[in-house]
């Protein structure tokens, strides 16, 4: 008895230690990756502002098809729909390459994969840093969309630990990293952004150095700290066939569940079905205007990287307040009211924030905003793994569509419009409810 007591507490030590790694490894990536978030709608205008020959062609083109098709000229604009293209094509590139990497971490370790995509993030730091024209700032993008699997990696590292409340305390730990990476890293970003101005350096350049640092960092740290979690007799991650997460057919259809050994009934598919659908219509509405979001207050408030810093910081700690009492509260039968109740609240939320002429009504719509964001699904296995990459595709979807009606109507519709379309996975919620399950 004392032996199988002493293996469960090794474990759980061993499960502990991966924990705390896990912690760190991804607070120090999304520290490095949120950085730029306040930065983006500046830096399309100092290209748009230096002349940059890449980005005037790219004008041009726009300019030419917004005359052809009668749309009125509003340069402005074009900033934002060149943000929801490069949006949308670092989320694309992650989609297409998260399920090859997981796969290929389900047979050579999490540990040599988590190591190589941190040394392609820090190549295209790298290339951030010494960018100096927008071709350089768009290679820079596509090396992190094609490399930035490190979310989906740690997620199965601790899919790997042995019981089940380790693995739901790793969860919870991913969870915190979240919310202190999202909270703290856009707010660092824009002020060393303001002291890089200072020293007479390009403003984006201190930011793309600190980024290198914490991606160099964070190799170091995977490097001497992790330990291999994959065993041989592991089950799968959740990424399975790789191909079964690249086809949206598949996906859609949750084909990698139905060929488990054990799959679920026709009524349990049928519902998992749908609720894949109102998590791709939800976070493609979603992912649509949280990325013009920022192009709103630059444009309409005339925000300024550190004021935009301190708006994801406000969004940030709301969010951890409600993920930190409400959210984690939520029993197992409630998530799907939850979800509800959080769709709910976005639509209020952005009429408010598409609407606001002054930042006492912005920000209410933010607090709003913070609330529906806070309340996600946590699946595990399989669906994790179908739903990661639904959740991949809707965000290389969604950017560019909302980013095109910001484009050709302007803030206000395109927030009104995505507000009423929040309806659809409503509706959509209330048809899976009605299926009858197991």
């Amino acid at each position: 008895m004392s032996a199988v007591n002493k293996s469960a507490e090794d474990g759980d030590s061993f499960s502990s230690k991966v924990i705390n790694i896990v912690f760190i490894i991804l607070l120090l990536d999304l520290l490095g990756f949120t950085l730029i978030l306040p930065l983006l709608p500046s830096i399309l205008d100092h290209y748009a502002q230096t002349g940059d020959v890449v980005y005037q062609s790219l004008q041009s083109v726009v300019d030419w098809f917004r005359e052809a098709v009668g749309i009125p000229m509003e340069k402005k604009y074009n900033s934002v729909l060149f943000g929801g293209l490069i949006g949308s094509l670092f989320s694309m590139l992650q989609f297409l390459s998260s399920p090859v990497t997981g796969a290929l971490s389900d047979h050579h370790g999490r540990r040599p994969l988590l190591i190589l995509t941190t040394l392609g993030l820090m190549s295209s730091y790298a290339v951030w840093a010494i960018s100096r024209s927008f071709s350089m700032f768009l290679l820079f993008r596509v090396i992190g969309g094609i490399c930035k699997g490190n979310i989906s990696l740690c997620t199965a590292i601790v899919a790997d630990l042995p019981s089940p409340k380790a693995r739901n305390r790793g969860m919870a730990m991913i969870g915190i990293a979240f919310s202190l990476g999202f909270t703290v890293g856009p707010l660092m970003g824009a002020y060393f952004a303001l002291s890089s101005r200072t020293t007479g350096n390009v403003f984006y350049q201190t930011p793309a150095l600190l980024a290198l640092a914490f991606s160099a960092a964070d190799l170091l740290f995977i490097w001497l700290m992790l330990p291999e979690t994959l065993t041989k007799d592991a089950s799968p991650s959740g990424f399975g066939d790789s191909s079964n997460l690249l086809n949206p057919v598949s996906l859609f259809h949750f084909s990698a569940v139905s060929r488990t050994k054990d799959p679920p009934s026709k009524e349990r598919m049928q519902k998992l079905q749908m609720l894949g659908l109102v998590y791709f219509c939800y976070l493609f509405l979603f992912s649509g205007l949280e990325f013009t979001l920022s192009f709103l207050t630059h444009q309409r408030f005339k925000f300024t990287s550190m004021q935009q810093g301190k708006m994801f910081f406000f969004i940030g700690v709301i969010m951890a307040l409600i993920q930190g009492g409400y959210a984690r509260r939520i029993k197992p039968g409630n998530h799907i009211k939850a979800v509800r109740m959080a769709i709910i609240t976005l639509i209020p939320a952005f009429i408010l924030i598409g609407l606001s002429w002054n930042i006492t009504m912005l920000y209410i719509g933010l607090a709003m905003y913070s609330f529906g964001e806070s309340c996600s699904a946590n699946q595990k296995g399989t669906v994790m793994g179908i739903l990661r990459s639904l959740g991949a595709l809707a965000r290389a979807l969604g950017p560019v569509v909302s980013s095109s009606v910001y484009w050709i109507a302007g803030a206000q519709t395109c927030f009104l419009l995505t507000s009423a379309s929040f309806t659809i996975p409503l509706a959509l919620l209330s048809a899976a409810r009605r299926l009858k399950d197991e």
